[in-house]
């Protein structure tokens, strides 16, 4: 008997939401069934590139309309709550972009909605399914590189994109930019340093170019440990060029150093690579699979067909949704204070 394909909401039709379209389409387990876009011309566009897809101007209308297993969101950051709250009581499994909200009572208000709803809540950290970066934890659940002790990620890249009428840098909507992508790099740390338990302490620093935006940071570098001394470290720099992310992790047996290069984030032929160095032996690791977050993107959408389908959980849940979210928002105010601040203040 074949299996129904899982029904999917969109909610969001910009750049990467326009991504997030095509990798449904893309998807045999799945199928776009309603698009949410604000502008006429984002409307006639999502009409053009999918016509079996109902196109609706606003969400509720959309959950009103059209018979969903799940909804993507896919909007400006300041929105995810509330689209999120009327999916939840519309009865709809949920794929959130990061940041899951602006706060973290927020986030627990979602994690707890999912939870009264007994929907499956995924949260936007696609390079937890990199072929790539995912290949580390591998190497480090197998013990390869012993206990890790030390992770750095640290990215370089051009300005952001500014958003669709300019949320990106409009610090009401956006929140802050170390929710954008630093995110996902304390996520990535954070799930490397699994076995250490959780963040103890965070000291933060931050500097913007512009003196017209000063709590919008260009350079921001942030460093969190753990009670059993292990730590990691979080960069990033807005004013360089092209996109350049790096990671390594120094374990008691060993180490990895993994880079990706490309023109632009979601370039599809990038340059990569992963080292691993154990017994005294240095390996290239070989893939099969391009590393990039369109590329990602796919494995998460195929991830929630069968999250829906009771096969799998999220790559990241609500927990890990709200921990990032977290971290970045007590870097934040690290920034602010001047000092390194305990995690449990924010956290606990």
């Amino acid at each position: 008997m074949a299996t129904s394909p899982v029904r999917f909401g969109l909610v969001g039709f910009g750049a990467w939401g326009q991504h997030h379209a095509q990798s449904i389409a893309d998807d045999p387990g799945a199928e776009l069934v309603a698009i949410t876009a604000p502008s006429a011309a984002s409307r006639a566009e999502a009409a053009r590139l999918h016509p079996r897809a109902r196109i609706f101007a606003d969400h509720r209308a959309m959950l009103a309309g059209a018979t969903l297993d799940l909804v993507d969101v896919v909007t400006p950051s300041h929105t995810h709550l509330e689209i999120a709250r009327d999916a939840l009581h519309a009865g709809c499994h949920l794929l959130l972009e990061k940041p899951m909200a602006l706060r973290v009572e927020d986030c627990r208000e979602i994690i707890a909605l999912a939870a009264q709803r007994g929907r499956q809540l995924a949260v936007g950290h696609e390079l937890r399914l990199s072929a790539q970066w995912g290949e580390i934890k591998r190497v480090i659940d197998r013990g390869v590189i012993g206990e890790p002790q030390y992770v750095l990620v640290e990215l370089s890249r051009k300005p952001y994109r500014l958003g669709a009428s300019g949320w990106r840098y409009d610090q009401k909507r956006v929140g802050s930019w170390v929710l954008e992508e630093p995110i996902h790099f304390f996520d990535l740390a954070r799930w490397y340093l699994s076995g250490a338990g959780d963040p103890v302490e965070l000291y933060a620093y931050g500097k913007s170019r512009d003196p017209q935006r000063p709590e919008l940071y260009d350079h921001f570098s942030a460093m969190f440990r753990y009670g059993n001394g292990a730590y990691a470290v979080v960069s990033q720099t807005l004013a360089a060029f092209e996109h350049h992310q790096t990671v390594k992790v120094a374990g008691t047996k060993g180490a990895v150093w993994a880079g990706w290069s490309g023109a632009a984030d979601r370039t599809l032929q990038p340059t990569f690579f992963l080292k691993v160095f154990a017994d005294e032996k240095l390996e290239d690791v070989r893939f099969v699979q391009q590393s990039g977050e369109v590329f990602e993107l796919r494995a998460q959408i195929a991830r929630c067909v069968q999250m829906v389908r009771g096969e799998a959980r999220p790559a990241a849940d609500g927990r890990d949704g709200l921990w990032s979210a977290g971290l970045c928002l007590l870097a934040e105010e690290s920034i602010r204070q001047g000092r390194p601040l305990p995690v449990g203040e924010m956290l606990a």
